[in-house]
């Protein structure tokens, strides 16, 4: 016999959180729950505003359907909504026993602009030193001097750089000019520096600063393939759909010698447990980028390993479905 309910949650975020033009103030989604049996899983579901392509409404209604149809026994149908399909993966997968249960959660630290604080932090680590900074908010002279500071005051430190397609090539060139080239090969990739992926490759071929694809990858046209200058993909399940889709891209990448990272989409504690699980299942020999839990200001049903933030138990959130 099956079962399925439907939770919806909307946590307060740390002020200041701006995504693209939205100040975002909560985030909001699902939790659902799946019963088979004595089996039992669990899945997130979180459009992320600003990037997902649809909203919180259209996730609800695709799920109510899918849900009513998996209870009446039908096979769980591919999904074009790409958080509800995760999501729904997730608790199937856990489901089925398929989502490995760990007990290290590694992440790579995200520099959120106290630089002292992160290089003491890096500095007091024993694990492999790797982080990642956001730049293209600000001048990108000052970033590329800010990245050099960084690279020169931890040894041994690796950089992930997130440029969300910022700059021109001017600007672009302007950032490269301020990493000392020892420096460059501990870069190990910018995301998207430039607005057009020619002029990022460019920049890639001409700075030897590796860079990876990220909005690339969910585009409808994006052809995964080798090419110079890049290094690695961004996977964000949340904006991308199914483990299996996911998989499959992790997959081909690897045949292709390109590294892999599993990175966070803003998801609750809750998400970010099972972006652990995956990653560490799916790409082991990869830090995930999953460093966003700072921006909450709770956590959601499963607790974050040593984070200190309160709490909420499912019985303090709203049941709005379930199947009768």
């Amino acid at each position: 016999m099956r079962k399925a309910a439907i939770y919806q949650f909307s946590l307060p975020m740390e002020a200041g959180i701006v995504l693209r033009q939205q100040r975002l103030k909560t985030r909001d989604g699902f939790l659902i729950h799946l019963q088979e049996n004595d089996s039992q899983g669990w899945g997130e579901i979180s459009p992320l505003p600003e990037f997902s392509v649809e909203t919180l409404e259209m996730a609800r209604q695709s799920l109510q359907t899918g849900l009513h149809n998996w209870c009446q026994g039908a096979t769980v149908k591919t999904c074009h909504i790409p958080s509800v399909a995760f999501g729904l993966s997730c608790a199937l997968a856990e489901l089925k026993a398929e989502l490995p249960e760990i007990t290290h959660y590694p992440k790579a630290p995200l520099c959120t602009g106290d630089l002292d604080a992160l290089i003491l932090q890096l500095n007091g680590t024993s694990s492999e030193k790797v982080a990642k900074v956001k730049v293209g908010l600000y001048e990108s002279v000052r970033d590329g001097m800010v990245v050099n500071l960084l690279l020169d005051a931890v040894p041994l430190l690796r950089l992930r750089l997130d440029a969300n397609r910022s700059w021109n090539q001017s600007q672009a060139a302007a950032f490269a000019k301020y990493i000392k080239p020892a420096n460059r090969s501990r870069i190990d990739f910018i995301e998207e520096p430039c607005k057009t992926m020619l002029d990022s490759l460019a920049f890639a071929q001409q700075t030897g600063i590796a860079i990876a694809w990220d909005e690339s990858v969910r585009e409808p046209n994006f052809k995964l393939e080798k090419q110079p200058g890049v290094s690695a993909i961004v996977i964000k399940p949340t904006l991308l759909g199914s483990l299996n889709h996911c998989k499959q891209l992790i997959d081909d990448a690897r045949a292709l010698g390109l590294n892999t990272v599993i990175s966070s989409s803003l998801e609750s504690s809750f998400g970010l447990t099972q972006l652990a699980r995956i990653a560490s299942w799916l790409t082991p020999e990869t830090v995930p980028g999953l460093d966003t839990l700072s921006l909450f200001q709770t956590q959601l049903v499963r607790q974050w390993p040593e984070s200190s933030l309160p709490l909420i138990g499912l019985n303090e959130l709203e049941l709005i479905w379930q199947n009768e």
